[in-house]
């Protein structure tokens, strides 16, 4: 899994697979996206206005991990 966050547009992406893939987007709200691939699974989510809609400041993002090894 890889997450990104731009600062500059506010938004975040989170990938859950790895590779380029051809994808469908639905989207769940004007701010949330989410990308399927091939047989529907789940590769990535996409969240705009990302700070207000998670909570943090743009200019220092903070991500804490629970039970996951970092690589």
């Amino acid at each position: 899994m890889k997450i990104k966050y731009d600062p500059q547009v506010d938004a975040l992406y989170i990938s859950f697979k790895k590779g380029p893939t051809q994808v469908t987007t639905v989207r769940l709200t004007e701010d949330i996206a989410v990308d399927f691939g091939p047989g529907e699974v789940m590769v990535g989510l996409e969240i705009l206005d990302a700070s207000e809609h998670l909570g943090f400041a743009k200019d220092s993002p903070r991500i804490e991990l629970e039970n996951m090894g970092v690589g």
